[in-house]
């Protein structure tokens, strides 16, 4: 059981350093790839849960991510007696893989005078400010994750390589096609652990964390998301399309 929070853990803790880091990489001041755009972020951004998942998904199945932690076990696909030791070791490595960001960047975000960028290194945030529907928009953009990883179970003679593959393109599909909504949390480990790192970490000239937005919309939009995926996928019957 320890050997599955500590997979979880370091799974979250890389996701977050890959992550993170091509968003510091190609927004903050001084970075040799600054100004590399979205596209870059977004390819990042599905390496970035590929990676850990090759390593890790034997050992604990690789979630990194409370909401489909929580849908898995809802529908049945989870032991609930894991959960709570799941959540916890994710928030934990994105806290820590959040830090490690910061060590590595510290002279980029020295460089870098605008709050909002040095947030957005960390955390996710809407371009349009706007709570019920930002909600709705995670939830969205998580059930199409949730509900595409439990349809890989429909792909015949699917082996677990090709399956983390598989994952790293719907996490692209997603950010390209609704990352620029609310900047794609699909995981409350994702957000909220970075975002307390940026609490807590001495960053000069760091704004506001903003937790008004943090702890509701990427928390409870990819709960939501997640455990609607997965009860319309349990209720749909399978053995007979």
């Amino acid at each position: 059981m320890f050997l599955k929070y500590l997979c979880e853990f370091l799974g979250t803790m890389m996701l977050i350093l890959l992550g993170d880091g091509v968003v510091a990489n190609v927004t903050l001041n001084k970075s040799g790839m600054k100004g590399a755009g979205s596209i870059q972020i977004t390819l990042a951004w599905g390496l970035a849960v590929m990676v850990p998942a090759f390593i890790f998904g034997e050992a604990s199945g690789a979630s990194f991510n409370p909401a489909l932690t929580i849908a898995l076990a809802v529908g049945g696909m989870f032991d609930w007696a894991l959960v709570p030791g799941y959540v916890i070791a994710q928030i934990l490595g994105g806290i820590v893989g959040g830090v490690l960001v910061y060590i590595l960047f510290k002279d980029h975000f020295d460089a870098t005078e605008d709050p909002g960028t040095k947030l957005g290194v960390f955390s996710t945030g809407p371009s349009i400010p706007n709570t019920v529907r930002n909600i709705v928009q995670e939830a969205i953009a998580t059930f199409v994750l949730v509900f595409a990883i439990c349809g890989l179970n429909q792909v015949p003679e699917l082996n677990d390589g090709v399956g983390k593959l598989l994952v790293f393109g719907i996490i692209v599909s997603i950010g390209m096609s609704l990352g620029g909504l609310t900047g794609y949390a699909l995981n409350p480990a994702r957000d909220l652990g970075p975002r307390i790192a940026h609490a807590i970490l001495p960053i000069k000239g760091k704004g506001s964390s903003n937790f008004k937005y943090g702890l509701i919309v990427p928390i409870f939009g990819p709960i939501i998301g997640g455990l609607l995926a997965v009860l319309l996928y349990n209720v749909i019957p399978w053995a007979a399309v």
